[in-house]
């Protein structure tokens, strides 16, 4: 069955993401705002804004989500770890991940695993994994996913967005290895409702962008015609 817009509340999907690095307090507010409104269920804020985010919305079901190793992922796993645990102090309850790309092209899955498990574990929260598909080939992308997979993360998410984004065929290539056992997080680069709709059709059940203030508009004025 085909998804259309008239077929799903497309602000369900949304991770309201700002992950701009000169983000200021304002920007903050704005972007928490937003999520209240348009009725997204998570905001993705960088973690020195976290605290801020979770006061901002703490009367609301919104969750709050930051990133860990951001943008690279080489960091060191203790700094990912001890990033991860700040995080979730300060009442983040997702984190999305950056993999390891160095170890994952060195075949050094056993430190990718016990990197990621340790975070899964020691936090206790929904952690998604950035795979960075665009900079993988398909046998390195299906690696990094079973690896993800069997250390716990509860998504496997495309891109950082850093280095190109989220693609149909990335997003339907991850879906089928994961069998529906997590969901998968599309992110980099979606800009309107077509290429969302298009993202969700083909296994994405999360949606991470900047621009879902736009997609909700032109979503409604897609279905009032």
């Amino acid at each position: 069955m085909v998804i259309t817009a008239a077929d799903v509340n497309i602000a369900e999907y949304i991770d309201h993401s700002l992950l701009n690095p000169s983000a200021t307090i304002k920007d903050v507010e704005l972007c928490c705002n937003q999520a209240i409104d348009c009725g997204f269920p998570v905001v993705c804020v960088y973690p020195v804004h976290v605290k801020r985010a979770v006061s901002l919305l703490h009367t609301q079901k919104i969750r709050v989500a930051t990133v860990v190793g951001f943008p690279t992922g080489a960091n060191t796993p203790g700094v990912k770890l001890h990033e991860a645990r700040e995080a979730t102090n300060y009442g983040a309850t997702e984190l999305d991940v950056v993999i390891n790309l160095g170890w994952l092209k060195s075949g050094k899955l056993d430190w990718i695993h016990k990197e990621i498990a340790s975070i899964c574990e020691e936090t206790g929260v929904t952690v998604k994994a950035i795979l960075e598909t665009t900079r993988l080939s398909d046998e390195e992308k299906q690696m990094a996913a079973e690896v993800c997979l069997d250390a716990g993360v509860s998504f496997l998410k495309t891109s950082t967005g850093w280095f190109g984004g989220a693609t149909v065929e990335d997003v339907a290539f991850l879906h089928r290895i994961s069998k529906g056992r997590v969901g998968i997080k599309a992110s980099g680069g979606i800009k309107d409702l077509e290429s969302a709709i298009a993202l969700i059709n083909a296994g994405a059940t999360r949606l991470g962008t900047s621009k879902g203030v736009e997609i909700v508009r032109q979503q409604k004025e897609n279905v009032d015609g």
